[in-house]
């Protein structure tokens, strides 16, 4: 079984991950580590955090001399703003006790946490409701990216819209090829479309100034993904279930569909349901995707394909009437606490290490092995049962 833990506070010591049911004897690359973790940093539209920020993950345990050994892995990644937080976010009682926040931010976890958790000091919620968390999944995502990539499994997104500006149509033929992925990569926006992207940014830069932030749509693909993870002998078991578990939680995704989505239900099936074709050079495939790879809750063969909607960031600059949490009075203006105006092509990293986590768990769930050559002969030997 692959799971995992995350750990950790905002503007505490670092982010802490713990990795269990990766087999033994898979290389891992430190460095793929990293270049994930900066992705994530990467996107027009992010904040002054991201900018004092330089992430990378120190393995604690779990692999040596670059191999994993089968036994749980745990990664750290420091936080290099915690030397301006010591006291603040210290463990211990300080001398000083620090300021406590009071006041709500419309639309963040601020109000519901303190609620729940009985907190008095909203700071004991957002640190840990913050965002920044996702770097942890990042860095486990990048794991689980080197564990898929043993069996040619790819993992890719690019950012759709944001606010009005851009296109979702699901119906829309995709480019998928590598080009096209370059593009994406060399993207500020990470959007393929070059008159697209400046649209994006201009529009971006307006948002800024005045003070607010935006939301958008991204979409996350995995290419080379085998015939038969999942089930629909259990709900839980659905691939698309899983999938929809994992991008939601997100922050602020609100939304997630596969394949045609929502746009399916606006058809006829004999426009929406993809027929199925064999031929002796290519095996088995579908005239069209509109499944977005999975059929069933089941992998098809074709490339899983689904999109998430993320809401705009509730940290505005130009803050919204709220509440002060101390004494129940109406403010006129909630706090400001530092934030990004546009979160999107980040999100859409997050969406790739979520879609490679459940790829991951679905797989290990089906081929097993308590070696990565266990899972190799196990897969290889499923291969040949595909054939007609």
């Amino acid at each position: 079984m692959f799971r995992f833990l995350t750990a950790g506070e905002s503007h505490g010591p670092c982010l802490t991950v713990i990795i269990e049911g990766i087999p033994a004897n898979l290389t891992i690359q430190s460095q793929e580590i990293d270049e994930q973790l900066q992705r994530r940093q990467g996107g027009y539209g992010r904040g002054a955090r991201m900018r004092m920020e330089t992430d990378c993950a120190e393995i604690l345990s779990g692999v040596r001399h670059g191999k994993t050994l089968g036994s749980p892995i745990t990664l750290q990644i420091k936080n290099k703003d915690w030397v301006n937080w010591q006291e603040k976010m210290a463990a211990l009682p300080t001398e000083t006790p620090p300021e406590i926040v009071s006041q709500i931010r419309a639309g963040h976890a601020d109000f519901t946490g303190a609620m729940k958790y009985h907190q008095h000091d909203i700071r004991n919620v957002i640190e840990r409701s913050s965002a920044r968390e996702t770097a942890a999944r990042v860095a486990v995502g990048a794991i689980c990216r080197q564990f898929l990539a043993q069996f040619h499994i790819t993992i890719h997104s690019h950012v759709l819209s944001v606010g009005d500006i851009g296109s979702s149509d699901s119906f829309a033929p995709r480019d998928y090829s590598a080009t096209f992925w370059e593009r994406v990569e060399a993207s500020p926006m990470r959007c393929g479309d070059t008159n697209i992207e400046e649209q994006m940014i201009r529009f971006i830069d307006e948002i800024r100034k005045k003070g607010d932030t935006v939301g958008g749509i991204f979409e996350v693909v995995a290419l080379g993904v085998p015939i038969g993870l999942g089930s629909f002998s259990q709900w839980d078991l659905r691939l698309n279930s899983l999938l929809g578990h994992y991008l939601l939680s997100i922050p602020s995704a609100k939304g997630v569909e596969i394949g045609a989505g929502f746009a399916a239900a606006r058809q006829t099936g004999s426009r929406v349901h993809d027929v199925l074709r064999h031929e002796e050079d290519r095996g088995w495939s579908h005239t069209s995707n509109n499944a977005g790879g999975i059929e069933g809750g089941i992998s098809n063969g074709e490339p899983i394909v689904a999109r998430a909607a993320l809401k705009p960031i509730p940290t505005l600059a130009k803050p919204l009437p709220s509440v002060d949490f101390a004494t129940g009075e109406n403010i006129e203006k909630s706090r400001y606490e530092r934030s990004d105006v546009c979160v999107v092509p980040a999100g859409a990293v997050v969406g790739e290490a979520m879609l490679a986590i459940a790829l991951t768990e679905v797989f290990i769930e089906k081929f097993g092995g308590d070696s990565i050559e266990e899972t190799q002969a196990h897969y290889q030997a499923t291969q040949t049962l595909l054939r007609p």
